[in-house]
């Protein structure tokens, strides 16, 4: 019998192009089924930022076939942590989530180049997160 996730996080950034979509990405390479992940964008874009996809595949994860999606109050209220990436006030609250802000540089209309180290910092942070995570206590 497959056992549930430990836990639901929610990425959150204007446009669900870039910075989210590679949270989402790295937290769904590197937990598995263990942790439930979603992405949106208060504003979404029309496609996926490519820099963001050539970066990400340049560690072994693709995330072309995704697609930014509409943040919804559903979306927030069914998670258990909420990760905000410069969407600022737009991100509705609710009692019971752990919001957290990640101050990362947007790379929306930059290079390959320029997206790499914001691609290695959201490893950093997810690796932490999914250590959190794992050292939670069942609730």
């Amino acid at each position: 019998m497959p056992s549930s996730p430990l836990a639901s996080v929610l990425f959150v950034c204007v446009h669900n192009a870039g910075r989210s979509q590679m949270a989402a990405g790295f937290l769904s390479h590197l937990a598995g089924d263990r942790i439930e992940v979603r992405s949106a964008g208060s504003l979404p874009a029309e496609q996926v930022n490519p820099a963001a996809v050539e970066a990400m595949k340049e560690v072994g994860i693709d995330i072309a076939d995704q697609r930014p999606k509409v943040l919804t109050t559903e979306a927030v209220q069914a998670s258990d942590y909420v990760i905000t990436m410069g969407c600022g006030d737009a991100c509705p609250v609710f009692p019971g989530r752990k919001y957290l802000d990640w101050q990362l540089e947007d790379p929306a209309g930059k290079g390959v180049e320029a997206v790499r180290p914001i691609r290695d910092e959201i490893r950093t942070r997810i690796e932490k997160l999914i250590a959190e995570i794992d050292d939670k206590p069942e609730a």
